[in-house]
Protein backbone atom coordinates (compact mmCIF):
# COMPACT_ATOMS: atom_id res chain seq x y z
CA UNK A 1 0.00 0.00 0.00
CA UNK A 2 1.27 3.41 -1.15
CA UNK A 3 2.06 5.82 1.60
CA UNK A 4 0.68 9.29 0.87
CA UNK A 5 2.38 12.71 0.82
CA UNK A 6 1.89 13.79 4.13
CA UNK A 7 2.58 10.19 5.89
CA UNK A 8 5.91 10.33 4.11
CA UNK A 9 7.00 13.57 5.24
CA UNK A 10 6.25 12.29 9.25
CA UNK A 11 7.97 9.31 8.51
CA UNK A 12 11.20 11.63 7.32
CA UNK A 13 10.49 14.06 10.02
CA UNK A 14 10.43 10.93 12.64
CA UNK A 15 13.70 9.89 11.31
CA UNK A 16 15.52 13.15 11.27
CA UNK A 17 15.17 13.12 14.99
CA UNK A 18 15.94 9.38 15.71
CA UNK A 19 19.06 10.13 14.01
CA UNK A 20 19.84 13.64 16.26
CA UNK A 21 18.77 11.68 19.34
CA UNK A 22 20.77 8.95 18.56
CA UNK A 23 23.67 11.80 17.66
CA UNK A 24 23.35 13.16 20.96
CA UNK A 25 22.83 10.12 23.15
CA UNK A 26 26.31 8.76 21.58
CA UNK A 27 27.87 12.22 22.57
CA UNK A 28 26.66 11.56 25.80
CA UNK A 29 27.81 7.87 26.71
CA UNK A 30 31.18 8.42 24.50
CA UNK A 31 32.54 11.40 26.18
CA UNK A 32 34.93 10.81 29.24
CA UNK A 33 32.97 13.37 31.63
CA UNK A 34 35.40 12.11 34.80
CA UNK A 35 38.38 14.05 32.39
CA UNK A 36 36.39 16.78 31.12
CA UNK A 37 34.18 17.66 34.41
CA UNK A 38 37.57 18.61 36.67
CA UNK A 39 39.42 20.90 33.56
CA UNK A 40 36.29 22.35 32.13
CA UNK A 41 33.71 22.75 34.89
CA UNK A 42 35.56 22.94 38.29
CA UNK A 43 32.34 24.29 40.99
CA UNK A 44 35.12 25.81 43.39
CA UNK A 45 37.30 27.21 40.08
CA UNK A 46 33.96 28.89 39.19
CA UNK A 47 32.89 29.95 42.44
CA UNK A 48 36.17 31.53 42.99
CA UNK A 49 35.74 33.61 39.50
CA UNK A 50 32.84 35.36 40.92
CA UNK A 51 31.77 38.04 40.93
CA UNK A 52 35.09 39.64 39.50
CA UNK A 53 34.08 37.83 35.84
CA UNK A 54 30.60 39.90 35.29
CA UNK A 55 31.79 43.11 37.38
CA UNK A 56 35.14 43.41 35.38
CA UNK A 57 34.91 40.92 32.22
CA UNK A 58 31.45 41.01 31.47
CA UNK A 59 30.78 45.06 32.35
CA UNK A 60 33.75 46.16 30.18
CA UNK A 61 32.91 44.13 27.13
CA UNK A 62 29.45 45.62 26.95
CA UNK A 63 31.15 49.10 28.10
CA UNK A 64 33.31 48.96 25.18
CA UNK A 65 30.96 47.86 22.97
CA UNK A 66 28.58 50.17 23.54
CA UNK A 67 31.31 52.90 22.81
CA UNK A 68 32.81 50.74 19.39
CA UNK A 69 29.40 50.82 18.35
CA UNK A 70 28.63 54.68 18.98
CA UNK A 71 31.82 55.37 17.28
CA UNK A 72 31.52 53.60 14.29
CA UNK A 73 27.59 54.39 13.52
CA UNK A 74 28.53 57.89 13.49
CA UNK A 75 31.29 57.82 11.46
CA UNK A 76 29.37 54.63 9.10
CA UNK A 77 26.77 57.60 8.67
CA UNK A 78 29.05 60.44 7.06
CA UNK A 79 30.75 57.72 5.12
CA UNK A 80 27.82 56.12 3.93
CA UNK A 81 26.64 59.79 2.89
CA UNK A 82 30.03 60.55 1.58
CA UNK A 83 29.72 57.46 -1.23
CA UNK A 84 26.33 58.32 -2.03
CA UNK A 85 27.67 62.14 -2.91
CA UNK A 86 27.50 63.45 -6.61
CA UNK A 87 31.66 64.96 -5.75
CA UNK A 88 33.77 62.61 -6.67
CA UNK A 89 36.45 63.02 -4.04
CA UNK A 90 34.13 62.06 -1.18
CA UNK A 91 33.37 59.04 -2.94
CA UNK A 92 36.52 58.19 -3.47
CA UNK A 93 37.57 58.69 0.02
CA UNK A 94 34.59 56.61 1.61
CA UNK A 95 35.44 53.90 -0.79
CA UNK A 96 39.00 54.30 0.51
CA UNK A 97 38.11 54.03 3.76
CA UNK A 98 34.94 51.19 3.35
CA UNK A 99 37.37 49.08 1.34
CA UNK A 100 40.74 49.02 3.61
CA UNK A 101 39.16 48.79 6.74
CA UNK A 102 36.94 45.78 5.82
CA UNK A 103 39.57 44.54 3.88
CA UNK A 104 42.35 44.32 6.74
CA UNK A 105 41.71 42.22 9.71
CA UNK A 106 40.20 43.27 13.11
CA UNK A 107 43.10 42.16 14.56
CA UNK A 108 45.86 43.94 12.28
CA UNK A 109 43.94 47.13 12.29
CA UNK A 110 43.92 47.38 16.29
CA UNK A 111 47.51 46.29 16.33
CA UNK A 112 48.32 49.83 13.74
CA UNK A 113 46.61 51.79 15.76
CA UNK A 114 48.17 51.08 18.89
CA UNK A 115 51.50 50.42 17.91
CA UNK A 116 52.37 51.73 14.42
CA UNK A 117 50.35 55.23 14.57
CA UNK A 118 51.97 56.00 17.77
CA UNK A 119 55.61 55.16 16.32
CA UNK A 120 54.85 57.32 13.07
CA UNK A 121 53.62 60.50 14.98
CA UNK A 122 56.77 59.83 17.49
CA UNK A 123 53.44 60.42 20.02
CA UNK A 124 53.73 58.08 22.76
CA UNK A 125 50.77 55.56 23.39
CA UNK A 126 49.80 57.00 27.08
CA UNK A 127 49.69 60.06 25.98
CA UNK A 128 47.09 59.44 23.27
CA UNK A 129 44.98 57.58 25.55
CA UNK A 130 46.66 54.11 26.28
CA UNK A 131 46.17 50.89 25.16
CA UNK A 132 42.18 50.58 25.94
CA UNK A 133 41.91 53.86 24.25
CA UNK A 134 43.98 53.06 20.99
CA UNK A 135 42.14 49.45 20.70
CA UNK A 136 38.66 50.98 20.73
CA UNK A 137 39.43 53.14 18.28
CA UNK A 138 41.15 50.80 16.06
CA UNK A 139 37.22 49.37 16.38
CA UNK A 140 35.68 51.59 16.49
CA UNK A 141 37.54 51.89 12.34
CA UNK A 142 36.86 48.63 11.43
CA UNK A 143 33.08 48.93 13.07
CA UNK A 144 32.62 52.35 10.46
CA UNK A 145 33.25 50.39 7.56
CA UNK A 146 30.77 47.39 7.87
CA UNK A 147 28.07 50.40 8.97
CA UNK A 148 28.34 52.37 6.43
CA UNK A 149 27.60 50.13 3.95
CA UNK A 150 24.60 48.90 5.75
CA UNK A 151 23.69 52.25 6.21
CA UNK A 152 24.17 52.81 2.17
CA UNK A 153 22.26 50.13 1.36
CA UNK A 154 19.25 50.98 3.70
CA UNK A 155 19.62 54.76 2.59
CA UNK A 156 19.26 53.59 -1.26
CA UNK A 157 16.02 51.08 -0.40
CA UNK A 158 14.16 54.27 0.61
CA UNK A 159 11.48 54.98 -2.58
CA UNK A 160 12.83 57.55 -4.68
CA UNK A 161 9.28 58.67 -4.56
CA UNK A 162 10.09 60.22 -0.92
CA UNK A 163 12.74 62.13 -2.05
CA UNK A 164 11.07 63.48 -4.82
CA UNK A 165 7.96 64.66 -2.64
CA UNK A 166 10.04 66.41 0.06
CA UNK A 167 12.09 68.43 -2.71
CA UNK A 168 8.51 68.82 -4.30
CA UNK A 169 7.60 70.74 -1.01
CA UNK A 170 10.74 72.83 -1.33
CA UNK A 171 13.14 70.96 1.09
CA UNK A 172 16.79 71.37 0.47
CA UNK A 173 18.84 68.26 -0.71
CA UNK A 174 20.32 68.13 2.90
CA UNK A 175 16.74 68.68 4.70
CA UNK A 176 15.23 65.78 2.61
CA UNK A 177 18.20 63.23 3.17
CA UNK A 178 18.17 64.55 7.15
CA UNK A 179 14.26 64.80 7.83
CA UNK A 180 13.04 62.24 5.29
CA UNK A 181 15.44 59.49 3.82
CA UNK A 182 17.56 59.25 7.03
CA UNK A 183 15.56 58.35 9.69
CA UNK A 184 13.52 56.02 6.73
CA UNK A 185 16.17 54.62 5.80
CA UNK A 186 17.30 53.24 9.58
CA UNK A 187 14.18 51.85 10.16
CA UNK A 188 15.52 49.50 7.78
CA UNK A 189 18.67 48.88 8.87
CA UNK A 190 17.86 48.59 12.88
CA UNK A 191 17.73 44.24 12.42
CA UNK A 192 21.45 44.63 10.38
CA UNK A 193 22.80 46.98 12.54
CA UNK A 194 21.58 44.87 16.18
CA UNK A 195 23.75 41.75 14.21
CA UNK A 196 26.17 44.36 13.69
CA UNK A 197 26.45 45.13 17.34
CA UNK A 198 26.70 41.11 18.08
CA UNK A 199 29.92 41.07 15.92
CA UNK A 200 31.41 43.54 18.04
CA UNK A 201 30.43 42.12 20.97
CA UNK A 202 32.34 39.54 20.13
CA UNK A 203 35.90 41.47 18.12
CA UNK A 204 36.06 42.95 21.65
CA UNK A 205 38.38 40.03 22.69
CA UNK A 206 40.69 41.41 20.06
CA UNK A 207 41.48 43.83 22.06
CA UNK A 208 44.00 41.86 24.16
CA UNK A 209 46.41 42.85 21.32
CA UNK A 210 46.64 46.41 22.58
CA UNK A 211 47.55 45.34 26.19
CA UNK A 212 45.33 46.12 28.69
CA UNK A 213 45.35 46.60 32.86
CA UNK A 214 43.67 44.75 35.11
CA UNK A 215 40.71 46.99 35.06
CA UNK A 216 40.50 47.22 31.56
CA UNK A 217 40.10 43.45 30.54
CA UNK A 218 37.66 42.61 28.43
CA UNK A 219 35.09 39.25 29.05
CA UNK A 220 38.29 36.86 26.97
CA UNK A 221 41.14 38.12 28.34
CA UNK A 222 39.50 38.01 31.78
CA UNK A 223 38.85 34.35 31.10
CA UNK A 224 42.38 33.56 29.55
CA UNK A 225 44.18 35.39 32.17
CA UNK A 226 42.12 33.26 34.95
CA UNK A 227 42.86 29.68 33.05
CA UNK A 228 46.64 30.40 32.84
CA UNK A 229 46.49 31.51 36.47
CA UNK A 230 44.60 28.55 37.38
CA UNK A 231 45.63 25.65 35.23
CA UNK A 232 42.34 25.33 34.34
CA UNK A 233 39.78 26.17 31.59
CA UNK A 234 36.61 26.85 33.88
CA UNK A 235 36.80 30.41 33.31
CA UNK A 236 37.02 30.03 29.42
CA UNK A 237 33.32 28.53 29.87
CA UNK A 238 32.69 30.95 31.84
CA UNK A 239 33.24 33.70 29.74
CA UNK A 240 31.47 31.19 26.80
CA UNK A 241 28.21 31.15 28.92
CA UNK A 242 28.41 35.11 29.85
CA UNK A 243 28.92 35.76 26.01
CA UNK A 244 25.98 33.56 25.29
CA UNK A 245 23.74 35.03 27.86
CA UNK A 246 24.17 38.30 25.91
CA UNK A 247 24.14 37.48 22.48
CA UNK A 248 21.12 35.12 21.92
CA UNK A 249 18.52 37.44 23.26
CA UNK A 250 20.01 40.27 20.84
CA UNK A 251 19.90 37.69 17.98
CA UNK A 252 16.14 36.50 19.07
CA UNK A 253 15.65 40.59 19.36
CA UNK A 254 16.48 40.64 15.58
CA UNK A 255 15.04 37.74 14.31
CA UNK A 256 11.72 39.35 15.88
CA UNK A 257 12.19 42.55 14.24
CA UNK A 258 13.07 41.26 11.23
CA UNK A 259 9.65 39.67 11.11
CA UNK A 260 7.96 41.99 12.56
CA UNK A 261 8.74 44.22 9.34
CA UNK A 262 8.45 41.46 6.63
CA UNK A 263 5.01 42.12 8.65
CA UNK A 264 4.49 45.49 7.85
CA UNK A 265 6.06 46.20 4.27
Amino acid sequence: MALRRTQKQRLYRYAVYAVLIAIVIWIVVSTNWAKIGPLFFNPAIAAKMLPAIITTGLVNTIWFTAVAFAGGLVLGVLLALLKMSSIGPFRWIATAWIELFRGLPAVLTIFAIAFIVPIASGVPGQKLGGPVVLGLIGLILVASAYMAETIRAGLQAVPKGQTEAARSLGMSPMKTTFWIVVPQGFRIIIPPLTNEFVLLLKDTSLLFIAGAFIWSKELTTFARDATTQNSNATPLIMAAILYLIVTIPLTRFTAWLERRMARER
